[in-house]
């Protein structure tokens, strides 16, 4: 068995962080062997640790919020503070999320601030509508 890795895949914790580092690293402009080259790891170890495969060992999260130039705290930004199964072994925690980031709703999140209030209305609608969506916004 993998480091980081139970019975149902990856511990929880060690996803979150991972998903953090590729959603910095993407946001900041980095591809994945930028990031080794600068870790003096493989662009497959840093797969791992965006996946949550292997566990980030605490030297290395260090020198990953070093090179973005973030806390540390950073990566862990999102976790419920309560979390059930993390003391006890009760259960998977609540995340603020546990969907994928990409290149593009990345983009769409640096971009939309530049937008107009009205035009962040029309394209939240038209995604909305993508996706099957209802309007939730009543005002």
């Amino acid at each position: 068995m993998a480091r980081g890795v139970g019975e149902d895949g990856p511990h929880p914790v060690d996803r979150h962080v991972g998903r953090r580092v590729c959603e910095k690293r993407i946001s900041l402009g980095y591809n994945q062997s930028d990031l080794g080259r600068a870790l003096g790891l493989t662009f497959q170890q840093i797969q791992k640790y965006e996946k949550g495969a292997n566990r980030i060992s605490a030297s290395k999260l260090w020198d990953i919020a070093r090179f973005f130039k973030v806390d540390v705290a950073y990566f862990f930004q999102g976790l419920n503070n309560e979390q059930p199964g993390v003391a006890d072994g009760a259960g998977p925690s609540a995340f603020e999320h546990d969907f994928p980031s990409t290149r593009h709703t990345i983009e769409i999140a640096r971009l939309a601030p530049q937008l107009s209030s009205r035009q962040q209305k029309l394209a939240l609608d038209m995604i909305r509508e993508m996706a099957g969506k209802a309007d939730t916004d009543a005002a």
